[in-house]
């Protein structure tokens, strides 16, 4: 508000006035906000605006109306650079457009209308290795005197007890040449040498030039295995110390030309490891253990006990960031068997997951097709394939791998939206939530016990602020006691609840089966 006043008594009726807003915890007045929430998308499988059959930046851009009115405020490309694989995860090369997805004025394009709806736009960073087509790689695999030779790891053949633990379980060298080199994850993906001056200005070099093109940030894949990465050695100190200093020098690098990139990474592992990348490197850290947590408890009908844990990670973090949050919540990813399928189909039990994710703090993430009860199961294709929109004609459906688990009976986009009762408007409303009440975005998370297994329940906190979320996990109706010390002020108000017969009666709650409620 523009502080510009005539006359001392408008000043003090408007300040009063704002006051008393201020002071009424049970307004909800922010509804347009950010919600903060980020959508993960498959560009291949997502829309595609040419009839190729190939999902592609301009079908995403088409596709931002949709997103904006299903409320999120972000949304993550995965891998848009050129590639031999469908995937994308072994670049060839890193400042330009997979020609698949269109070209690099698509995607200014893009951001552009992204950023006029509210949306930012990130996108995949994979530092840890290239494709063996990469010029690089073919340069380095020459000989020994190749410039690009020390941008990866060889073994020329004087060590014979090479480790041979990759971190990733597969044995980690490769024959090329009569020499050795690294590749973590398989040979077409070899490792780049960090201990190398010139990959890690390369790299920074890279990640500037996608924030002069107008991207906002950027996801790490495998932001964990950039350094010796061997089972042996990823756990020790020195070499945890090697790449928390490497994304140092990478943030570092960004800030020269946009300080407030947002800089999420997939680190997978405990919060104890995750910690450390929080100190002057990542903004937050995916939660791979928190996401087990939700889509476990969801399917068994139990009370998550999130703020205990939450709280547990919350405490190693703020060593590192100086008490901010610094979390990504979500349920599943690309790498993942889709939350659907892990809840064996079951529609309320994927709204009570979706219900827990979008109250907690941090920014949560969801993956393209979960609003609508996409289904998919491992290998990687099948949850990866191709986002169902249904609109009768639409030649925007993608059509680049065929269907194994959305075939019997798939549940689209354009039946979702007709059922108000699906499962996009379940995620819909939540996503609303967030905006508001502001709590959810940015409070804290405390322990709130009810006594009964089948409820789950926390406080999201900030300074003397406080609204309580429940959730009956059950399929029965739940009556829990949500009183509070004397010296608090008691819950008397149920502000958003996600179905009908929600009842407050002072200090009880009623809750219907997989019923969620916020209360102030």
């Amino acid at each position: 508000m523009r502080r510009r006043c005539f006359w001392t008594w408008i000043w003090m009726v408007v300040a009063l006035s704002l006051m008393i807003a201020g002071c009424n915890s049970q307004v909800l007045n922010n509804k347009d906000a950010k919600s903060g929430v980020f959508y993960e998308i498959f560009v291949r499988s997502f829309y595609d605006s040419n009839g190729d059959g190939i999902g592609d930046l301009r079908g995403v851009t088409m596709k931002l109306d949709y997103l904006q009115e299903l409320g999120v405020s972000g949304i993550w490309l995965m891998p848009i650079h050129p590639s031999p694989s469908y995937h994308g995860y072994d670049v060839t090369d890193y400042y330009t457009v997979n020609p698949d997805y269109g070209t690099l004025d698509d995607l200014k394009q893009l951001t552009e209308e992204a950023h006029k709806r509210g949306i930012s736009v990130i996108i995949d960073f994979v530092a840890n290795h290239t494709s063996d087509k990469h010029p690089w790689f073919v340069d380095s695999a020459k000989g020994k005197d190749n410039p690009y030779r020390n941008w990866y790891i060889w073994n020329e053949g004087e060590n014979t007890k090479l480790p041979a633990d990759g971190a990733t379980g597969a044995y980690p060298w490769h024959d090329l040449g009569g020499s050795r080199y690294l590749g973590i994850f398989w040979e077409g993906m070899p490792d780049l040498n960090f201990d190398e001056p010139a990959v890690r200005s390369e790299m920074i070099k890279i990640g500037q030039f996608w924030l002069k093109q107008g991207v906002d940030g950027f996801r790490l894949d495998a932001a964990k295995h950039v350094n010796e990465d061997f089972k042996s050695t990823a756990a020790s100190p020195e070499t945890k110390q090697k790449n928390v200093a490497w994304w140092q020098e990478f943030r570092n690098g960004l800030n020269e030309v946009k300080k407030d990139a947002y800089v999420v990474g997939e680190i997978w592992d405990s919060p104890v490891v995750i910690a450390p990348y929080l100190e002057q490197a990542l903004d937050e850290g995916f939660n791979f253990d928190l996401a087990k947590k939700l889509v476990s408890a969801a399917s068994r009908e139990t009370d998550a006990d999130i703020a205990f844990a939450l709280n547990r990670t919350y405490g190693l973090y703020a060593k590192y960031t100086g008490g901010k949050i610094a979390d990504a919540p979500f349920l599943t990813n690309h790498d993942q068997n889709r939350v659907m399928s892990e809840l064996e189909g079951d529609l309320n039990h994927a709204k009570t997951a979706a219900a827990m994710l979008m109250t907690l703090p941090g920014t949560p993430y969801m993956y393209y097709g979960e609003e609508i009860g996409m289904k998919g199961m491992k290998p990687d294709e099948y949850i990866r394939e191709p986002m169902l929109w249904g609109e009768e004609g639409d030649k925007g459906q993608t059509r680049w791998e065929t269907s194994r688990y959305n075939v019997k009976d798939p549940v689209t986009v354009s039946a979702s939206k007709s059922d108000k009762s699906s499962l996009w408007y379940t995620y819909q409303m939540l996503i609303d939530w967030r905006k508001r009440e502001p709590l959810l975005r940015t409070g804290g998370i405390d322990e709130f016990t009810t006594g009964n297994a089948l409820v789950t329940a926390y406080l999201r906190t900030a300074e003397k602020e406080r609204v309580l979320v429940v959730h009956n996990m059950s399929g029965s109706e739940q009556t829990v006691k949500v009183a509070v010390p004397q010296d608090q002020k008691a819950f008397g108000k149920v502000t958003l609840a996600s179905s009908e017969g929600i009842e407050l009666s002072g200090s009880e709650l009623k809750l219907p089966p997989y019923a969620s409620a916020i209360l102030k």
